[in-house]
């Protein structure tokens, strides 16, 4: 996983609606970006609420939020309209941004091993270096414990 204080990788992938999204989009600004590895699955459906619910605290701050994970930009779209997500979601099944920030790893589940997307979370500061980095989380008080990362800091 990507370290605090290390230049975040630049990116250019669509969002949910289809647009590209890059990082150099949010040159100036804070920015969440936090990995989920499925779209419409319980844990990354209750992730995703909790951002969504704290989005007006994090805009007071000044701070983006931006959901990745390997889903198709359509999965994207129907995930963001069944939750009423109100940040984008990025699509990068490639795994171009995934595997950047380091969010591609080995896991393990029912005694076998396999390679996927960890859920984890960076904060991106305005001058484009991680300020801080959540390497495995877990979907429940996660958005809260960044909200709190990142107000105790200002």
């Amino acid at each position: 996983m990507i370290q605090e204080g290390e230049k975040a990788p630049d990116f250019r992938v669509p969002a949910d609606n289809g647009k590209e999204i890059s990082l150099a989009d949010f040159a100036g600004r804070d920015v969440v970006l936090y990995f989920y590895p499925k779209a419409n699955t319980t844990g990354c459906t209750h992730e995703a609420q909790e951002f969504r619910d704290l989005k007006k605290a994090f805009d007071k701050l000044g701070i983006s939020i931006l959901g990745c994970s390997a889903d198709s930009v359509a999965a994207q779209a129907k995930f963001k309209a069944n939750y009423n997500l109100n940040f984008p979601l990025l699509s990068d099944p490639e795994f171009k941004v995934i595997e950047a920030f380091g969010a591609r790893r080995m896991k393990s589940f029912l005694g076998r091993s396999f390679l996927g997307i960890v859920r984890c979370t960076v904060w991106i500061g305005r001058d484009g270096k991680i300020r801080k980095a959540w390497p495995s989380v877990s979907a429940k008080g996660h958005a809260a414990e960044v909200l709190a990362a990142i107000s105790a800091s200002r």
